[in-house]
């Protein structure tokens, strides 16, 4: 057996919410819409991970998700003007990564980060 896709299913009554942040911030694009599960990804490569951790790191709480971009610094600047607060950073990160946390609309805590 080869696992192709590892999804993160957020529950929400409001689907159409997701739209703001996922695709208009983040640019990702819509890939699947039934009404009632809208998908948001890219049609890129990418790689399968799942994690479980204790902490975030550096003394942050563990994210609901982490979102790799090839731009952080890009990715705060579209965050930043849509109003949506930064909860940690950003920040250069000892382990290589430069990040910083927000929430989604359904309260989810994401880590949006690149490698530096």
């Amino acid at each position: 057996m080869k696992i192709k896709r590892i999804v993160a299913n957020i529950d929400t009554q409001d689907t159409t919410a997701a739209k703001r942040f996922y695709h208009d911030v983040l640019g990702l694009d819509l890939l699947m819409d039934h009404g009632w599960i809208r998908t948001y990804g890219s049609s890129e490569e990418m790689s399968i991970q799942i994690s479980f951790a204790s902490q975030g790191g550096s003394g942050t709480s563990t994210p609901d998700l982490s979102i790799e971009v090839d731009d952080v610094d890009s990715a705060l600047e579209r965050v930043m003007k849509a109003g949506i607060p930064i909860e940690y950073g950003p920040t250069d990160e000892p382990w290589g990564v430069r990040r910083f946390y927000v929430r989604d609309p359904f309260g989810k805590l994401i880590n949006i980060l690149a490698h530096i």
